[in-house]
């Protein structure tokens, strides 16, 4: 058994040597021919370190050649599967816009929008990459209206829609959150703009009722009314479209709260109870 065991560990590290040297021979290799046959070799074993950096090497040697799309993919493609996004997208890029006829330009075109998708980090964090990656999806649903990944595209538009969704009402909340409720209107109001079929409808109207209103009460006398108004106004919409919300029983106590002000009796405010 014992033989048999290093017999085995002997052949596999035979295959290591002669893998390195056919790889270290390919690297130093100025046959053109053979780097690009042994990089798809490499590619499709998989073993995509060895097969980018020989499609490295002979990506400038092909240009303007028939082998040179089949390059840009695959070295775009070595580059994806390792985890780089960047210059992956970079890859496929270049390749839809430099061979528009290439048979793997529709493919490249779609990856373009992937990489960007992959690269979208979570709604608290800077959303560029995923506005660029539901401009990248959305382009490629005009420019191959009959792609096989349409409804993937379709699938990833509407999750990344999501994200900012949810983005624009976590930064909204933020505010209202650090009780600074003058910017936690502006911020809520403008959610709601953008996004008026949001999920987070509810609590971003609920939130609007509230800061109006406290916002009202920590205000100068002088500002007081017209403020007070606001929650009111506030208040009457959310009813309007949630009569029955789980927030009804708090919102109604700051329109109570704020018709008293209206009213005239100010000296009601102080029996807010913030909890």
């Amino acid at each position: 058994m014992k033989f048999i065991r290093n017999l085995i560990i002997s052949g596999v590290l035979v295959l290591l040597i002669v893998g390195c040297s056919g790889y270290e021979k390919a690297l130093k290799s100025t046959d053109y021919k053979l780097k690009y046959k042994m990089a798809l070799q490499y590619y499709h074993k998989p073993d995509y370190v060895r097969a980018a950096a020989l499609f490295d090497q002979i990506a400038n040697v092909f240009r303007g050649t028939d082998q040179a799309d089949t390059i840009f993919f695959y070295q775009a493609m070595s580059n994806f599967q390792q985890g780089d996004y960047i210059l992956a997208q970079h890859y496929f890029h270049t390749l839809t816009q430099t061979y528009g006829g290439s048979p793997f330009a529709e493919e490249s075109d779609y990856m373009s929008a992937y990489c960007y998708y992959m690269m979208s980090p979570r709604p608290e964090l800077d959303q560029d990459n995923t506005i660029q990656a539901i401009q990248a999806f959305q382009l490629h649903l005009i420019r191959y209206p009959d792609s096989k990944r349409a409804d993937d595209c379709r699938k990833y538009i509407t999750e990344l829609q999501n994200k900012l969704v949810k983005k624009s009402f976590l930064s909204a909340k933020l505010y209202f959150d650090m009780e600074d409720y003058k910017a936690a209107i502006v911020a809520l109001n403008n959610c709601l703009t953008q996004y008026p079929d949001s999920r987070y409808r509810e609590d971003i109207m609920y939130m609007l009722v509230k800061s109006s209103y406290l916002l009202a009460y920590k205000s100068v006398r002088s500002k007081q009314k017209d403020r007070y108004q606001n929650a009111v106004d506030e208040y009457y919409s959310f009813a309007a479209e949630y009569p029955n919300s789980k927030y009804s029983k708090e919102v109604e106590k700051y329109y109570k709260l704020a018709s008293r002000v209206l009213g005239g009796d100010l000296d009601k405010t102080n029996e807010i109870d913030e909890n």
